[in-house]
C-alpha cells in the first residue's frame, strides 16, 4: 500500500494519496486549497494515475481544488449529500464573525460544484484503483461527515481517513453551523474508538497517530466508551 500526504493551504488541510503500490491508479483525498501543484508532484513522483476524489467534508479548505482536479484528471468527486451544498456556498459552513474574512481566504472566488459528483451514503463501499473503501457517516464536525477506511492487510493495521473527526490529541470543532457537540462524540466511539488500538489514524490536518494513542491521550476523548 503507498499512502503519501502534504498539507496544503494557508489553513494546512492533508491531501492525500493512495495507491494499491508505485505505478498504479490512485484515489486522491480532500484536494483543498493550492493543492494541485504538490499532487502533481506525487503523482509523478509515484507514477500514478487518478480514478477519483474522495472529500471527508465539504469545508472549503478540504474541497477547494475538487473541481479543477476532476476536470484535470477527467474522475469523479465523491461527497455526503448533507454537505454536497459547501461546495456552491462555502460561507455556510462557517462561523458569521468568520464570514467577513472569507474573501481573503478564497480570493473573491468559488470554485463551484464538480461536473462527475458521487453521493456517498454510510456503509458504502467505494471501488476505485483497486481499492475497496468503506464510507462511514460521522456527523457532528459537520453534518455531511465521512471516514473513508482501508480494511487491514496481512502487513498493516486498519487505517482511517478521519477529515476533521479526529486529530492526533484533539477532535473537530462543533462550533460552525451543522457541528454538533454530543453527535461529533457519538461518531468517535461509533468509528474509531470501537477499533483496536494500532488502527491508523490519518486525520485533515497535523500528524498521524493511532486509535490507541488517542484512546490514552487525546484529553477530549476522556470518558468516552
Amino acid at each position: 500500500m503507498l499512502i503519501a500526504a502534504y498539507p496544503a493551504g494557508p489553513l494546512a488541510a492533508n491531501c492525500y494519496v493512495v495507491a494499491p503500490a508505485a505505478g498504479n491508479g490512485c484515489v486522491i483525498v480532500d484536494p483543498g486549497q493550492e493543492a494541485t501543484e504538490g499532487l502533481a508532484k506525487l503523482l509523478a513522483e509515484h507514477r500514478l494515475t487518478p480514478t477519483g476524489v474522495l472529500l471527508t467534508h465539504g469545508h472549503f479548505d478540504h474541497v477547494w481544488s475538487a473541481a479543477s482536479v476532476s476536470r484535470e484528471y477527467n474522475v469523479p468527486v465523491h461527497i455526503h449529500p448533507q454537505d454536497r451544498g459547501l461546495l456552491t456556498d462555502p460561507a455556510a459552513g462557517l462561523d458569521p464573525a468568520m464570514v467577513g474574512q472569507l474573501s481573503a481566504l478564497l480570493g473573491g472566488q468559488v470554485p463551484g460544484e464538480p461536473d462527475h459528483l458521487v453521493e456517498l451514503a454510510d456503509a458504502d463501499t467505494v471501488a476505485l484503483a483497486g481499492l475497496q473503501i468503506t464510507v462511514h457517516h460521522v456527523p457532528g464536525h459537520t453534518p455531511g461527515s465521512v471516514v473513508f477506511a482501508l480494511p487491514a492487510g496481512d502487513d498493516q493495521p486498519e487505517v482511517l481517513f478521519t477529515g476533521d473527526l479526529l486529530f492526533a490529541g484533539s477532535i473537530g470543532r462543533t462550533d460552525f453551523p451543522g457541528g454538533d457537540h454530543p453527535t461529533i462524540l457519538d461518531s468517535l466511539q461509533r468509528v474509531c474508538l470501537s477499533r483496536p488500538d494500532d488502527t491508523t489514524v490519518l486525520p485533515g490536518h497535523g500528524p498521524q497517530t493511532t486509535v490507541g494513542q488517542e484512546r490514552a491521550t487525546n484529553p477530549f476523548l476522556r470518558g468516552i466508551g
